[in-house]
């Protein structure tokens, strides 16, 4: 689950397609007001004119002359106005409209990606997470308590508290949450309920199991396959990152050196986080080091889920009807 040369592409074409549709439309609407606004298309004309005439004078240093040419302009372009406006026409009816008006459209501000396009990227990488189907299913409204009892139970009550204060509160109030226990007990299903919600009010989500999102960054890092874009620009700066089933990648040290980096990195930022993990407390502690540990449980509300599988549980009363 990486973006590709060919997605790279596509999502190039997709901003060289707006472009060209936002061309279409100020020459369509530039097309009307010269037919119903009368001298209008003279006016523009000439003021297309005086703009070349300034760039030859500053071109050649003739100032004074430049400076006149910059009055007839201001006065052109009055007259310019007051003819839009009296034919009951927006002062803006005519200016470039924008998807995007911080970049232009372009994808790009001085070179570097704007938000919108690393948002595109996001969507590209969301689509192929398969997990559209997952966030549409897995959400609030569909839990159960019914499942556990007494003190596991509880445990799980209180972990959708939490979780949804979290999107309550978010982003206003930086938190991460992690949600560890035993197998099938909902800390997946709680990180897909809060990663819809969050994506429902527009925020950019990225959502990775923990073998992927390892797998990925150490495939850009060793140039491994036709991967474009560095992962961790994106990793970094998304609304909410989910990853799912911390402890099943591979745990060796550039996994738990890329962990430490990515936990430090969305920390200064401010950025939310969301894990999931089989892991107990004392297996994440041996698993990881303890800056890793530490950098885990000082920044994270910790919801300790546990009881029956549920998936387990729910096949057994299929097989029994």
């Amino acid at each position: 689950m990486s973006i590709s040369n060919e997605d790279y592409n596509e999502i190039i074409e997709q901003y060289n397609t707006r472009q060209r549709e936002n061309d279409r439309l100020l020459k369509q609407r530039k097309e009307e007001v010269y037919r119903r606004v009368p001298g209008y298309e003279k006016m523009d004309l000439e003021c297309i004119s005086l703009y070349a005439d300034r760039a030859r004078a500053l071109i050649r240093g003739e100032n004074e002359r430049a400076q006149q040419i910059s009055e007839q302009l201001e006065d052109l372009q009055r007259d310019l106005k007051l003819a839009l406006t009296g034919a009951g026409y927006s002062i803006n009816f005519l200016n470039p409209t924008y998807t995007c008006p911080d970049c232009r459209d372009t994808g790009f501000i001085d070179g570097v990606r704007c938000k919108c396009f690393k948002q595109a990227i996001m969507e590209k990488l969301f689509e192929q997470s398969n997990m559209r189907d997952v966030i549409e299913s897995e959400t609030f409204d569909n839990l159960r308590y019914d499942f556990q009892t007494g003190e596991n139970a509880r445990r799980f009550e209180k972990a959708v508290s939490r979780a949804r204060n979290f999107v309550d509160e978010f982003p206003e109030t930086y938190r991460n949450l992690c949600f560890t226990g035993t197998v099938g007990t909902g800390k997946s299903f709680l990180s897909h309920c809060i990663m819809g919600e969050v994506m429902k009010r527009g925020y950019a989500c990225i959502y990775f199991s923990a073998p992927t999102l390892f797998n990925v960054i150490g495939d850009y890092k060793f140039h491994r396959g036709d991967i474009v874009v560095n992962p961790t620009e994106l990793l970094y700066t998304c609304d909410l990152l989910v990853v799912d089933d911390l402890g099943t990648e591979l745990t060796n040290s550039f996994s738990a050196s890329e962990l430490l980096t990515l936990l430090n990195e969305r920390d200064l930022a401010r950025r939310a986080t969301v894990i999931s993990t089989n892991l107990s407390l004392e297996e994440l502690h041996a698993r990881y080091s303890d800056r890793v540990f530490s950098r885990l449980f000082s920044n994270f509300d910790v919801c300790n889920l546990t009881g029956q599988d549920i998936r387990i549980y729910l096949k057994q009363m299929q097989n029994r009807k």
